[in-house]
């Protein structure tokens, strides 16, 4: 398969989703008619890295057969690391099932370097990587790049949504850069590490159970909201580094931290091949759907990538985005509605501002609305959507907010409680709506017909 090249000559993508990629750094890296043979090109190692079990059926098994200069094996024993506000002990706080929203999470100051591991803060979560059944959210803040240091997921897959500041994510497959209106996952067992070029800022989502998916489209048809050829995969790219003073690997497991000792780069992949990859896509590339007639159609229209549970349209976790799009429905209250869900709703605001709340919900901030609890448009909102002329428009110019969307009760990590930034009058932008009930209200004529 051909690589897309753009202006940084290590920045080449492979393009699709769920594909089988093949991709080589040097030419005939790649084995031919196996994977393991008895002595590999250019004397390299063989070495898969599984994203599911064996015997998985077909349709889900994934597996990546990497060629590389060394194996990844080689490292010192790991040791507890220190893991700062990064946890999934969801126990340890009190449940709060208020409206909750956040004012942007601060960015490090100069005179503090964070890189992107140090600067993971939970926010909140459910379920046990232990078994393999859960979700957690977090925030990351960070002013440096992880120097000799590489990071990688034991419990779940990664879903990155950068805010503020380019991400140049360096894997084991290849190189990634992500900016802000761009996503990447980088899924459980993958090596990687983050460059950073000055305070950078944006939201984690980790899933426990599987991997991602695109959602089933239904009626829809074949095509339409995030399509498979818009997702890019790095290619192969590799570092011959050796670290005489160590290379740090740290290793998320059971929710801590652990740091090993090697003395040469993991990124030392010469070829790879398979299905189980890290991606990367530009949610400016989303194809929107929506009503052209009548009525708010639920967010699920608007659904990028989900991780599905085992019960039938029910999501351990969805990403979901609110893109520029028409709005066009006759006879309707435009934004969304009121609403009380049985899932957890996480939003996020990564520019613009927000239809259902222009003021209050900044970029960099975050909102929880819980499962069962109360949440819809301000008042201000209220009464000029409900009094606005129904022309055709075009709304979130500028704005890009997204959801992260769980069959799970989220409970919300006592740093998250207590950071300082939690909005303590978020329900009051509530507090002015007013009753308008008439009991002599009567049809208009044109209505009653």
């Amino acid at each position: 398969m051909s690589a897309t090249k753009l202006d940084n000559p290590k920045l080449k993508y492979l393009s699709g989703f769920g594909n089988e990629f093949q991709s080589e750094a040097l030419p005939n890296a790649l084995p031919v008619g196996q994977n393991n043979p008895q002595k590999c090109p250019y004397g390299l190692y063989a070495e898969q890295i599984s994203g599911s079990s064996f015997t998985s059926p077909r349709t889900s098994n994934v597996r990546t057969w990497f060629y590389r200069i060394r194996p990844a094996v080689m490292h010192e024993p790991f040791s507890h690391a220190e893991a700062g506000h990064l946890t999934n002990n969801w126990s340890s706080a009190r449940p709060n099932p208020n409206q909750l929203r956040w004012n942007p999470f601060p960015l490090p100051s100069n005179d503090h370097r964070i890189d992107f591991v140090e600067g993971l803060s939970s926010v909140c979560g459910a379920g046990d990587p232990c078994c393999r059944n859960g979700i957690a959210i977090y925030i990351y803040s960070c002013n440096v790049s992880m120097e000799n240091m590489c990071f990688y997921n034991s419990d779940g897959d990664f879903l990155i949504v950068p805010q503020r500041g380019t991400l140049t994510v360096t894997t084991e497959f290849g190189i990634m850069e992500v900016t802000p209106g761009e996503i990447c996952v980088v899924q459980q067992g993958m090596r990687f590490s983050i460059g950073v070029t000055g305070a950078s800022r944006g939201y984690v989502l980790e899933v426990y159970d599987g991997h991602f998916t695109l959602p089933d489209l239904g009626p829809i048809g074949a095509n339409g909201l995030a399509n498979p050829r818009d997702f890019l995969t790095p290619a192969a790219s590799y570092e011959d580094t050796v670290v005489p003073t160590g290379y740090i690997v740290i290793n998320k497991f059971q929710g801590s931290l652990f740091s090993a000792k090697q003395f040469h780069s993991p990124f030392d992949v010469v070829a790879w091949h398979g299905n189980y990859v890290p991606y990367k896509y530009d949610l400016s590339k989303f194809n929107v759907v929506n009503s052209v007639s009548f009525d708010h159609m639920d967010p699920s229209i608007f659904t990028v990538l989900t991780c599905q549970s085992q019960k039938p349209g029910v999501a351990i976790a969805d990403f979901v985005i609110f893109p520029p799009r028409w709005s066009v429905q006759e006879h309707t209250f435009r934004p969304p509605y009121y609403h009380r869900n049985c899932m957890s709703e996480f939003m996020g605001l990564i520019k613009g501002h927000y239809e259902a709340k222009a003021e209050g919900f900044q970029p960099g901030g975050a909102t929880l609305h819980s499962m069962m609890t109360p949440h819809g448009p301000d008042s201000q909102c209220f009464e000029g959507a409900s009094n606005a002329e129904l022309t055709a428009q075009k709304i979130a110019v500028g704005t890009m907010a997204f959801m992260f969307e769980s069959a799970l009760s989220m409970r919300v990590t006592e740093w998250a409680q207590g950071c300082g930034n939690l909005d303590a009058d978020y329900y009051k932008c509530w507090g002015p709506l007013e009753t308008h009930f008439d009991p002599e209200w009567k049809p208009e004529e044109e209505e009653a017909v």
